[in-house]
Order: structure tokens, then C-alpha cells, then sequence
């Protein structure tokens, strides 16, 4: 039932380098209307993910400009962070909800808090609470990438993934190997499988196992190293000991592959190393390494550099997989939508935003409110820095 009370949600477009996705997608204007959400929409926020203007306006939102957007609106729905310029039009008591990354930059959150916004990142959603699952777009979207990561890796290798069986000789099908089978890992193995390749997988937690058989790949068991699950569904980090162990086993596997994937990111931190120097040159002329985890922080393999392509001279290709859900942007928008749909259904209340820390969901996503970071882990970051309080002020 609708409620006298009506907040408006605005969907920006996208200014970040690459990026085609969208917050929302018209399906779900229907499904926040009736909660007291009315919808604002930028004139050309859709066009990356080929969704137009006039769908927008079809299903009931208001195709404005982006000074009315951060004029008039409640809440800012984005997929990534705004860039500066747009921080500059924020004003109190406005909200911002997207992937903020605010571990990996605190100080974005801080300087927010400081302008009297509201931060939400869906980042920090907690992921094995059933209840979240709609709204967690890590999983959607790394889902998406995981899917690409094997399309990027199959138009870079200069043969065919599966065994064909033709008049003019018989080709062998390619060997894959996914290094950390978490959703990205598992979507990677699933692709790979289907184009007909002979997959393994490995990762540090031992109940990956199951999942990895289960999708007709083998799962590689290092006798180097032990059990690394963490809390949460999340591997735990190896010791200094336990990765050079890990590494060295594993080069013997990869100089055995056509194809590795590597999807093991830490949010916020350097990933691990998993493919070495030596790993690359083990590999045979034409391999082809797509590191998932390459970004600002390092990367999985040596050599990876976020968005370039490069061939070592041994002849590996290396991709530095950046931002691979922005390169599917329809399937990615529409994952998105239901995610952010989700989650801003839950924190409506009346019309408006009901921020209630105390609730496990909000502990998690709700980053600055009221002046202040409120979120412990970001808190904690900025005050180890030493750089602006969790007020937003200097320290």
C-alpha cells in the first residue's frame, strides 16, 4: 500500500572509465513504486546497457538532468562511486547507495560523512545471511565476470577450447586451470566446461571440493599446505611459510595448462600472489593467463597489469582483468537492479529511509550516517591511518 510519504530515487549515469552498467533497470520501478519510491532516472543513464530513455519513462520514472537529480533527490543509486565532481553536488541529508569500495578508500567515506551524507556500500553486505541474499551484488556480479573472465581467456588462445574431431585432423580439447573457486571461480569452471575444456580448480579451502566435482572439473589437492577456511565462507590468509609452499607446488600444475584463471581477491588489500615469475615461464608458447584479481593493489600473477593485454617472451599472454561485469551490461545491470532494488526496499520505511544500525544487514552496508563513518571496519581504518576522523574531520 502507498504510503502520503514519498522519497525520490535517483539513478545516475555512470562516469567511471569503461563502466556500462546501470544502477536500475526498468523492471524494477515497478516493484519500489508501491513502497513510496518514486524514480528519477538522468537522460542517458541506461545507454551503455542498451536500455533507453523511453523504457525509463514506459515504466514510470522521470527522465530528468543530473543538477535536478542531486537538487531534489533523497537517495543516489549508483553501481560504482561517484566521481569528484559529483561528490561536490552532494548535499546533507542526501543518501549514496552503491559498490563504494569504502575499504579500499576510507577516506572517501570520511569525506562524505563530513557533508552530512548518508553512505551505503553494498560491499559490505554480510553474505551468508540468508535473508541478504537478493541484495548481494558481490556474488551477482562476480557471477557475470566469472562468465567473461572464460570468453576473454577462449579469444585469446589461439586454439579451440573443446575436442573437435573433423576431415582435417583432430584437435585436443584445451586445458583450464581456476585458481580460488569462490563464485567467480565456480562460474569460471562452469563456462569453461560447457566450451568444452578439461577444467581443474583449486582453492585453499578444502570444501571447495565438493562444489568443484560437482561441476565436472578436478579439483587439485596440494599436499603443501593445509586447511586455510576462514569465517564466513572466506579463506583465511596463509603465512609467509604456507604461500611459498603453495606457490612452488603450484607452479608444476600451471606449466601444465593452456589456460589459468585466477580469481582470489582481498576487499581493499593486495591479493595473493599465485602465479609467479617462474610459473609464467614454465607455461608453453600461446598459454594464456586472465588475472581476475589484477587492480591498483597487485594482482594474482606477475606481470598483470589492470586493463592491458600483454605477452611475456615466452610467448604467455597475460589479461589484467579490470571491471569484467561492465564488459556484460545488460546481464550485469539487470543482476544489479535486483540487488540494489532489494536492499533499498529493506532500509524503506514510510517513504524514507529508516537507518537502524542495531539491524545485521545495516551493520554492514551502512558506512557514514548523521555526520559520521559509523561502519567499525572503515572507522578503524581511518583511525589507524591517522588521516580524518570518523567524523570526517581532521584528527
Amino acid at each position: 500500500m502507498e504510503t502520503g510519504r514519498r522519497m525520490k530515487a535517483a539513478v545516475v549515469k555512470e562516469t567511471s572509465p569503461g563502466e556500462r552498467r546501470v544502477a536500475l533497470v526498468p523492471d524494477a520501478i515497478a516493484r519500489l513504486q508501491p513502497a513510496g519510491i518514486d524514480v528519477l532516472v538522468e537522460s542517458g543513464a541506461g545507454d551503455g546497457a542498451w536500455l533507453t530513455d523511453a523504457s525509463y519513462a514506459d515504466a514510470g520514472a522521470s527522465i530528468v538532468s543530473a543538477a535536478e537529480i542531486y537538487r531534489t533527490a533523497d537517495v543516489i543509486l549508483t553501481v560504482t562511486r561517484p566521481q569528484p565532481d559529483a561528490v561536490n553536488e552532494l548535499r546533507p541529508g542526501q543518501a549514496v547507495i552503491g559498490m563504494l569500495a569504502p575499504l579500499a578508500d576510507p577516506e572517501f567515506a570520511a569525506a562524505l560523512a563530513a557533508r552530512g551524507v548518508t553512505v551505503i556500500s553494498l560491499d559490505g553486505l554480510p553474505r551468508t545471511l540468508s535473508r541478504a541474499q537478493p541484495m548481494d551484488a558481490l556474488t551477482s556480479q562476480s557471477n557475470v565476470a566469472g562468465y567473461k573472465a572464460v570468453l576473454v581467456a577462449a579469444g585469446e588462445f589461439g586454439r579451440f577450447f573443446p575436442l573437435l574431431i573433423t576431415a582435417a585432423g583432430t584437435a585436443r580439447p584445451a586445458k583450464v586451470l581456476v585458481l580460488g573457486t569462490g563464485v567467480a571461480g565456480l562460474q569460471a569452471i562452469g563456462t569453461a566446461r560447457r566450451l568444452g575444456a578439461v577444467v581443474s580448480g583449486y582453492d585453499v579451502r578444502p570444501s571447495s571440493k565438493d562444489e568443484v566435482t560437482s561441476l565436472g572439473a578436478t579439483f587439485i589437492e596440494l599436499t603443501s599446505v593445509g586447511s586455510a577456511a576462514g569465517e564466513g565462507g572466506y579463506a583465511r590468509e596463509l603465512t609467509a611459510d604456507e604461500r611459498q609452499a603453495q606457490q612452488e607446488e603450484l607452479t608444476g600444475h600451471i606449466a601444465r595448462q593452456d589456460v589459468v584463471i585466477t580469481t582470489a581477491q582481498v576487499p581493499g588489500r593486495k591479493p595473493p600472489l599465485l602465479v609467479t615469475e617462474d610459473a609464467v615461464k614454465a607455461m608453453a608458447p600461446g598459454s594464456v593467463i586472465v588475472d581476475m584479481a589484477a587492480s591498483a593493489f597487485g594482482g594474482n600473477v606477475t606481470g598483470s597489469v589492470p586493463g592491458e593485454t600483454s605477452v611475456t617472451g615466452n610467448g604467455v599472454t597475460i589479461v589484467g582483468a579490470e571491471n569484467l561485469a561492465a564488459t556484460v551490461p545488460t546481464a550485469a545491470s539487470n543482476a544489479y537492479s535486483r540487488n540494489i532494488s532489494a536492499l533499498l526496499l529493506h532500509l524503506t520505511s514510510d517513504g524514507a529511509l529508516a537507518i537502524d544500525t542495531s539491524d545485521q544487514i545495516q551493520a554492514g552496508v551502512v558506512i557514514a550516517h548523521d555526520g559520521r563513518v559509523v561502519h567499525q571496519g572503515v572507522a578503524g581504518l581511518l583511525q589507524r591511518e591517522g588521516g580524518a576522523g570518523v567524523d570526517g574531520t581532521a584528527d
